[in-house]
């Protein structure tokens, strides 16, 4: 991921082999990440059971806050693909206990076809 594309709030793709060993202690016994995206120090972790998002706090970035949120919480979202003057895609999801939808921008380099279908197949469930 770009400094600039960062800065902006853009998401780039992680490995989900690498999310795993970064973040494994967050995971229960049998629990997979199928993708991984980072901002500039935070990250969202969609795994077979949950959204994990995690945000770093802080100048140093030593206090963590990780949020999970079980698909069958999310009550609706959308995707909004990048355009030709707007080069950035965006994913929004609501959350039954808040009317204010999380919400997360896309670098041209993240296929947000793909982020759609992880969703769909798993709030559907």
């Amino acid at each position: 991921m770009g400094l600039l594309s960062g800065m902006m709030g853009n998401a780039s793709k992680l490995d989900p082999r690498a999310a795993a060993s970064e973040f494994g202690r967050l995971l229960a016994q049998g629990e997979q990440i199928h993708a991984a995206y980072q901002l500039v120090r935070d990250s969202f972790l969609f795994t077979d059971r949950r959204l994990i998002l995690v945000d770093k706090q802080g100048m140093t970035g030593k206090k963590v806050e990780y949020h999970s949120v079980p698909y069958k919480a999310i009550t609706q979202f959308s995707v909004e693909t990048a355009g030709h003057f707007d080069l950035d895609a965006e994913l929004k999801i609501w959350v039954s206990s808040s009317d204010v939808p999380i919400s997360k921008q896309f670098g041209k380099g993240v296929d947000v076809y793909e982020v759609q279908a992880l969703l769909a197949a798993f709030v559907a469930r």
